[in-house]
C-alpha cells in the first residue's frame, strides 16, 4: 500500500496508530495502549465499538447468509426508518459510501435539469472525488464546478440558469466543524428555487445532530439529501434521497427509468446493522444527551482560550494541533487536525477528563 495505508486521512507521521480492538468508547493499539475514543471514526462511530444490539443483528443476519443476490428483509426496514426520520426524503436509494451518494446525487441533478454546472464551497468535503479544500483536488469528479465562499449569502448570486445543483454541508465537517449560517443557507434555498436548480444537502456527517438532521434544526428543506457514516451501523454505507418526482426515475418498471447499479448497495450485514441501530439504539433523547456533552466540551475548551467550533456532538479544535501527541500520551484519541466526534458510550466524566487533559497539555 502506498505510504503503508489505503486511506490518506489516517496517516499521521511518523506512522499511524494500528488499532486492534474497540469496546464501548475505548480502543487499544497494537502496542497495548488504551485510549478514550474521541475520534468516533469521523462521525461514523456514533454507536461506539461493539454495541451489543448491533452485534446481535449482524450475527442473526450472518447466520442466514451474506451475499444472497436479491432483495433482503432488512433493506425495507432501513429505508422506512430513514424516510420516517427525514421528511425531505420521500424515496431513498442505498449505495456504499458518502462519496458515492454525492456522486449519484449530482449525476441525478444534472440528468434531471439538463444542466452542467455545480456550485460547491471552499472547505467543503463530499468524498474522495469531491474535495474542495484550498481550491480542490486534481482527482475530483470531472464536473464544471463553481467554487464559492462558505457562509457568504452573496454566494447565491453565482447560481444561474446553467446550474444543475448547489451541493453544501449545513455544517462544514472536515473543513473545521464550521456551522452554516441560516441566512446563507436560506439564500441558497431561495436562489435555487427561483432558478430551477436543485439544492443538495450533504448530511453524511450532520444527520446525527438532530432526529431530522441539521435541515430540521434550520427549517430548510433541500431537494435531495445525501447520507452515510453511522447510518450503516458501523459498516460501509451511503444513501441519497429526496423528492418523489426526482427519485422515481430510478424505478426500473418505468420506461424512462435511469439505471442505478451497485453489487453491495443492499449488503445484508449493513442493512441489518443499520436498521438495528436506527430503530433500536438511536433515539431523540440520546441525540440530545450527546449534543449536550458536546456543548459542555466546547464550553470547557473555550475557557482555556482555545477556539472551539461545531454543533452538538461534533467539535472542531483550532490552533492546538501541537497538543495532539501529548493528548495521545494522556490516553485521548481524536483527529490530529482537531476534529472530535462524540459517541454514545461517552459520559460526562469522559468529556470532563478530555478538557482537563487538554488544559494540562497546554500548560
Amino acid at each position: 500500500m502506498p505510504g503503508g495505508n489505503t486511506r490518506s486521512v489516517l496517516h499521521v507521521p511518523p506512522f499511524p496508530l494500528t488499532i486492534i480492538r474497540g469496546e464501548g468508547a475505548r480502543t487499544w493499539d497494537a502496542d497495548g495502549h488504551e485510549y478514550l475514543d474521541f475520534l468516533g471514526e469521523y462521525t461514523a462511530g456514533l454507536y461506539g465499538h461493539s454495541h451489543p444490539v448491533i452485534h446481535a443483528a449482524i450475527r442473526e443476519a450472518l447466520a442466514d447468509g451474506t451475499t444472497l443476490g436479491g432483495p433482503n428483509r432488512y433493506e425495507t426496514e432501513l429505508a422506512a426508518a430513514i424516510c420516517g426520520r427525514f421528511p425531505s426524503i420521500e424515496l431513498v436509494r442505498f449505495c456504499n459510501s458518502g462519496t458515492e451518494a454525492n456522486v449519484m446525487a449530482l449525476s441525478l441533478a444534472r440528468a434531471a435539469t439538463g444542466r452542467r454546472k455545480v456550485v460547491v464551497f471552499e472547505g467543503g468535503y463530499h468524498g474522495g472525488v469531491l474535495y474542495f479544500h484550498h481550491g480542490g483536488s486534481p482527482l475530483n469528479f470531472p464536473v464544471p464546478f463553481v467554487l464559492a465562499e462558505y457562509n457568504d449569502p452573496a454566494a447565491a448570486d453565482v447560481v444561474d440558469e446553467d446550474t444543475a445543483a448547489v451541493l453544501v454541508e449545513p455544517m462544514l465537517g472536515s473543513g473545521g466543524a464550521i456551522p452554516g449560517n441560516r441566512d446563507f443557507l436560506q439564500a441558497l434555498r431561495d436562489a435555487t428555487r427561483e432558478r430551477g436548480t436543485l439544492l443538495v444537502f450533504d448530511e453524511v456527517m450532520t444527520s446525527r445532530l438532530a432526529w431530522g438532521g441539521l435541515q430540521e434544526v434550520l427549517g430548510i428543506t433541500p431537494d435531495l439529501t445525501t447520507l452515510g457514516k453511522y447510518l450503516g451501523g458501523g459498516l460501509a454505507f451511503g444513501a441519497f434521497g429526496g423528492r418523489r418526482d426526482l427519485m422515481e426515475r430510478f424505478d426500473p418498471s418505468r420506461d424512462d427509468a435511469w439505471p442505478h447499479a451497485g453489487t453491495f448497495n443492499n449488503a445484508v450485514l449493513t442493512m441489518a446493522a443499520g436498521a438495528a441501530g436506527l430503530t433500536q439504539v438511536l433515539t431523540p433523547d440520546e441525540i440530545a444527551r450527546l449534543n449536550g456533552l458536546g456543548d459542555r466540551l466546547r464550553d470547557q475548551i473555550a475557557e482555556l482560550g482555545v477556539d472551539a467550533t461545531g454543533y452538538g456532538s461534533m467539535v472542531g479544535l483550532h490552533g492546538v494541533e501541537h497538543a495532539y501527541y501529548g493528548m495521545l500520551e494522556r490516553g485521548y484519541w481524536y483527529a490530529r487536525r482537531g476534529f472530535v466526534a462524540l459517541s454514545l458510550p461517552l459520559t460526562q466524566e469522559d468529556v470532563d477528563g478530555f478538557a482537563a487533559a487538554l488544559a494540562a497539555e497546554l500548560a
